[in-house]
């Protein structure tokens, strides 16, 4: 059996921090509230390099505030995985460096970027995650497509090239449609995903909808990893939503039970299992994570559970 760590994808969510019922009462610095997170789990997701490129001096504060076994999994930049990127999100000088054409607020799609700088946006990329990977404190890498990455010869061969990007790190695929992941797909894209050294990310959300995947699951790596992103169905696809507000859903008990059996499954064929909960809204996720390490046995039997607060 392979080790299974659980955790969630954000530790400072805004509507976790007013939910009040997971952090001390006190008021916390950033060192504080990661130290007292990382006391609960041994698994994160950073959301925010998703958004912003990160910084090498903050991911070193990260590496140095959380204990020797604390995993780290990081989105990759929108930029790298086909989402519209407006332009002020980009390092000041790249866009110094765009070609006239580009307006200070449209949005920038990989392709549009001159290959130099594309390259370099890499490097930075990759340079930042060094000290979490130095610390031995980086798990993932994780790519999340957007619903309009279909399978076609030019998505297939992005996915082949994606560890050329960032050699020394292990990467992770998860698609938001289900095209990929359908009986007649489903046996070539894991045998992209194992050829690449890539892991396939297993999740559990909405069904019935075109973003929809479904909870199949596959070992594509000696990292398996699954996403709890909630059953809302009425927020799925809802625009003009928060994250936090799309991903408002408490898992029952019985929910939770039904994944137990999948997960010692992915563990036993992989090295290393991440489960991460993305319902984070109020303190949801946090009370879902507690709710399986106790199902999986991870956790003292002491342990409290939280209560869901209502905000």
């Amino acid at each position: 059996m392979g080790d299974i760590v659980v955790g969630t994808s954000s530790w400072a969510d805004p509507t976790l921090l007013k939910a009040g019922t997971f952090y001390p009462p006190e008021t916390m610095t950033p060192q504080a509230r990661l130290r007292y997170y990382s006391s609960n789990f041994s698994l994160v997701e950073v959301d925010s390099s998703y958004y912003a490129m990160p910084a090498q001096i903050v991911a070193g504060k990260w590496a140095q505030w959380t204990p020797s076994n604390f995993i780290f999994d990081v989105k990759a930049f929108r930029l790298f995985t086909g989402h519209p990127t407006p332009g002020p999100s980009l390092p000041r000088d790249i866009r110094l460096q765009l070609p006239a054409s580009f307006e200070a607020n449209k949005n920038i799609y990989l392709k549009d970027v001159p290959a130099e700088l594309a390259k370099e946006l890499w490097h930075r990329f990759e340079n930042a995650l060094l000290p979490l990977d130095s610390a031995g404190k980086l798990g993932v890498v994780s790519f999340q497509f957007p619903p309009w990455f279909v399978p076609s010869k030019a998505n297939i061969s992005y996915i082949a090239g994606l560890g050329e990007h960032l050699p020394q790190y292990k990467l992770s695929v998860e698609f938001r449609t289900a095209s990929w992941l359908d009986e007649r797909h489903r046996n070539e894209t894991f045998a992209l995903l194992r050829d690449n050294g890539l892991a396939c990310v297993c999740v559990d959300e909405p069904q019935g909808f075109r973003s929809s995947v479904p909870p199949v699951i596959g070992v594509t790596s000696d990292i398996s990893v699954v996403r709890f992103h909630g059953r809302n169905a009425s927020t799925w696809e809802e625009e003009g939503l928060t994250a936090a507000e799309r991903f408002n859903y408490l898992y029952s008990e019985k929910e939770l039970q039904e994944w137990a059996p999948r997960l010692k499954e992915l563990s036993s064929r992989a090295t290393h299992l991440h489960v991460l909960f993305n319902n984070c809204f109020g303190d949801k996720a946090v009370v879902n994570a507690r709710q399986l390490k106790l199902m999986l046995g991870l956790s003292a039997p002491e342990q409290a559970l939280l209560r869901p607060a209502l905000i």
